[in-house]
């Protein structure tokens, strides 16, 4: 993608603001957060699934299984409702809950009962519910988690004003969260499946704390191109100040209600789905309710200011598990054309193209990464039997 170079800054990027899509020349705006509530509790999903033989890279792999189940505090319980005619687990219930971490409220959705866990992290303007086509079919044999990341989702939004000069909406803060997560809730280690953002976050945890995460899943994941290191040095003093301008200004709030409208969610989902017909009305529903919520327009704004922290391509060398990537090849925000370099890394086993897929393969395309994701992991599952004789031995 090329870098922004002129004073318009476009905003078309669901995961990281101020960079121009690849499909269009218009400057469309920015979704805010993403789900649904508590309050709509009704999952309509289909649970089909294909064969894959067209993803390059994709290997076989049996099924490893454990025993593990996770203490929760179950809230509701969510049932898909719509399955494919064979799909045997129609009984599968999607279960949301609230998870106290550090006196803040954070949701997460949770299913099965058996098996390795598997922790899903979304992007940024997004939160657990767009992995709703991909708990239920994961969790016939795996344990599977969405959380909200603070400040998403329907988890709290602290405004990032009472924390003083120092950013809080960071992938630090996200990681901790996440490794917190695993040992408080999950009460086990777990394999990270990660889009855009999201995978910044399970990059950064897996370097925090390497003993939590047994492998990384990175769906498209972010460049992060306007990065202040990737920025040219005439640039950064303009990005700065318009950063400053939308934070501190009532300029931000008014940009920020422009966007939270349905037209402006389904224009930027559309950008991004290369398969416009997948950007359904329970789609941007899911995305707009969250983004009216108190405090979530401040959360929006703090993180248009983060342009610091950490790259992919800083985190990579320093990751111990095993990472696989995949890519949409026709993500118009993250051209897999650069993604490619990133195979290159001792830690990435494979890049696995998905064709003819946008940024959001986990939504739009579901029968590709369901199984793929089902390969990873049972290719570095360890069953519980062999860590038990190998830690006697």
């Amino acid at each position: 993608m090329a870098i922004t170079n002129s004073a318009t800054l476009p905003f078309s990027r669901l995961d990281y603001p101020f960079l121009s899509s690849q499909r269009t020349n218009k400057i469309v705006p920015l979704p805010v957060p993403l789900v649904f509530s508590n309050n709509h509790p009704h999952h309509q999903i289909s649970l089909s699934r294909k064969r894959i033989c067209e993803i390059s890279g994709l290997k076989s792999g049996g099924f490893v299984s454990f025993s593990g189940l996770s203490d929760q505090i179950e809230e509701e319980s969510l049932t898909s409702n719509r399955t494919s005619s064979n799909d045997k687990h129609s009984d599968l219930q999607v279960h949301t809950s609230m998870w106290n971490w550090r006196g803040y409220s954070i949701r997460y959705q949770h299913s099965g009962n058996s098996g390795p866990a598997l922790i899903l992290i979304h992007g940024f303007g997004a939160n657990s519910d767009h992995w709703r086509k991909n708990i239920p079919v994961l969790a016939k044999s795996h344990r599977v988690y969405s959380i909200d990341l603070i400040g998403y989702g329907y988890s709290d939004k602290p405004n990032p004003r009472q924390f003083g000069d120092g950013l809080f909406y960071t992938f630090e803060t996200w990681a901790s969260q996440l490794n917190d997560f695993c040992n408080d809730v999950v009460k086990d280690d777990a394999f990270f499946i990660c889009n855009s953002i999201g995978g910044l976050v399970g990059l950064q945890a897996a370097v925090m704390e390497p003993k939590i995460c047994k492998g990384i899943m990175l769906l498209n994941i972010s460049l992060r191109m306007l990065h202040i290191k990737k920025q040219p040095w005439y640039g950064r003093p303009l990005i700065k100040s318009f950063q400053s301008l939308l934070r501190n200004t009532a300029i931000g709030q008014y940009f920020f209600k422009s966007v939270a409208t349905p037209e402006s969610v389904r224009s930027i989902l559309c950008q991004c789905y290369h398969d416009t017909s997948q950007v359904t009305e329970e789609l941007v529903e899911k995305i707009l309710l969250p983004g009216l919520e108190p405090g979530a327009a401040d959360v929006f704004l703090e993180f248009i200011c983060y342009s610091d922290g950490p790259l992919p391509e800083e985190l990579l060398p320093q990751v111990k598990c095993p990472v696989l990537i995949a890519w949409g090849d026709k993500d118009p925000w993250e051209p897999i054309e650069l993604g490619r370099a990133y195979k290159n890394f001792d830690s990435v086993e494979d890049f696995v193209v998905l064709p003819n897929v946008g940024h959001c393969p986990q939504d739009e395309a579901p029968n590709l990464v369901n199984p793929l994701v089902e390969s990873f992991v049972a290719r570095h599952a360890v069953p519980s039997a062999e860590v038990t004789i190998a830690s006697s031995s």
